[in-house]
């Protein structure tokens, strides 16, 4: 998994580019209009309801805007919101706060959106031992702050990209040779790297997940697109012998049917690609 310095380091780089495209050399609408030195104060303003998500990020951004300004939190990432909360006040300069406006809803907006519906499909989860992990179908350059929203939510994040962990799909599979080859080639790989990554590997039907089992080399037996009857019997084929995730076309009709057949984890894309964006509004204190 990625390292929580690595994480930060992504985090700003998503800040510092943000910005840049957003304000380029200069916010000529704030700059035309507002006295540099003139102080104010604006509130996140919740226009909708669910579970908020990137208020730590929005301290983030006005901090790199201006170190002077200063954000009074009344609401935390991951507390449930409604229409009329006020998630936090920040204060100080009126051009910074404006600067940072459009980086902070829009991060938020999404953020938040993407907790929302993590923190659904956990609730659809209690009282099973199935988790909830995303996926990398996430939008391009703001894959920190999507995967952060999950893991708000409640969820799991999955592998950061293709570098934390080594994930066999059904095209590796195939341009390998089959199963049985591409675990081998993978053994090798990793023994001649000197490499300690985890291991997940795709399974299509029964006889990939005993090829799969036969070699041992997995940590984890992806079962891609089962049905329900089907995915019983993979996971009582697989018993303690590694770990199990469901995946392809779950949603939240069929999301608690899958745990119920006794898989670790469900992973879902649609946790980061569709969502529906939380209404949010920074509104200035006259």
């Amino acid at each position: 998994m990625i390292t929580q310095n690595a994480f930060q380091q992504e985090i700003n780089r998503i800040i510092v580019n943000a910005i840049r495209e957003d304000v380029g050399e200069g916010d000529h609408s704030s700059l035309a209009c507002i006295p540099q030195h003139t102080f104010g104060k604006a509130h996140l303003f919740v226009k909708d309801k669910g579970i908020l998500a990137g208020v730590d990020f929005a301290k983030k951004v006005f901090q790199y805007v201006d170190p002077k300004l200063q954000v009074h939190v009344n609401i935390s990432d991951g507390t449930a919101v409604k229409y009329g909360d006020i998630a936090f006040e920040v204060v100080g300069s009126q051009q910074a706060i404006l600067k940072a406006e459009r980086l902070v809803l829009n991060a938020m907006q999404r953020m938040s959106a993407i907790a929302t519906k993590t923190n659904h499909f956990v609730k659809l989860l209690e009282g099973t031992n199935t988790r909830i992990l995303d996926t990398r179908k996430t939008t391009p350059g703001i894959r920190a702050l999507e995967k952060w929203a999950v893991h708000i939510g409640g969820g799991v994040n999955h592998r950061f990209g293709l570098y934390d962990a080594i994930m066999l799909k059904d095209n590796h599979i195939d341009f390998a040779g089959g199963v049985t080859k591409a675990l081998d080639l993978t053994a090798h790989y990793l023994q001649t790297n000197k490499l300690t990554l985890k291991v997940i590997v795709e399974a299509r039907d029964m006889e990939e997940i005993q090829a799969i089992l036969k070699h041992g080399g997995a940590d984890r037996i992806l079962i891609d697109n089962f049905g329900i009857q089907d995915t019983k019997k993979a996971v009582e084929l697989i018993g303690n012998q590694c770990q199990t995730e469901s995946s392809g076309g779950i949603d939240e009709v069929t999301l608690r049917h899958y745990a119920e057949c006794g898989v670790d984890y469900i992973s879902s894309g649609a946790l980061t690609h569709s969502v529906h964006n939380m209404d949010l509004s920074l509104k200035a204190i006259k």
